[in-house]
């Protein structure tokens, strides 16, 4: 993209979303295991690396095609982690005990499984890629709905369809029922 009036620089997009950006990286990572390493500063300045690049060269066109690229940093980032913790090499089939008796011995698991999610996410993109992205924003982004359906050029009220039916069907992906889902 060349560089025109209404485009920001990624250096000066930082600065206006740093804290939003922050917070939002600081709900998804409670969400996660118990014995997190991955930091929500961290999280964000490896989402801003990869957005980065050449920072000279790239440009945005709007606060929300940035959440927008950020989302998807921000899931990839999440994804990998979850990854390489669940990898063999690293003891990913190992069961944590507790060691004090004193304290509950059943952890709760994350709200959700991010490697899940991200398959599902995966396939909604195939079938129904504007949905995918509304999901996308909504979830890792942290947008709220008109935002969203600002920055995507469609309406609140297909937007809200879109989110309700994103939603549905993640949910019947995620719980691992086959049936064929029909946008009814």
């Amino acid at each position: 993209m060349s560089k025109n009036e209404t485009s920001i620089s990624s250096e000066q997009m930082i600065t206006l979303v740093y804290d939003e950006l922050r917070r939002l990286a600081a709900i998804h990572l409670a969400d996660e295991k118990a014995g997190q390493t991955l930091q929500p500063t961290a999280l964000v300045h490896e989402a801003y690396l990869r957005l980065s690049g050449d920072a000279e060269s790239i440009y945005w066109n709007s606060k929300g095609h940035f959440l927008g690229a950020a989302a998807i940093a921000i899931r990839r980032i999440l994804v990998e982690n979850a990854r390489r913790k669940l990898s063999l090499k690293r003891g990913g089939d190992r069961q944590r005990q507790q060691l004090y008796d004193d304290l509950p011995v059943n952890l709760p698991e994350p709200l959700e499984d991010i490697i899940a999610l991200d398959e599902a996410l995966t396939k909604l993109a195939i079938e129904h890629p504007e949905v995918a992205e509304l999901v996308q924003r909504l979830y890792f982004s942290g947008m709220t709905l008109p935002d969203a359906a600002e920055d995507l050029s469609i309406s609140p009220r297909t937007a809200s369809r879109h989110w309700a039916f994103g939603k549905a069907w993640l949910r019947r992906e995620m719980n691992g029922n086959s049936d064929s889902f029909e946008n009814s």
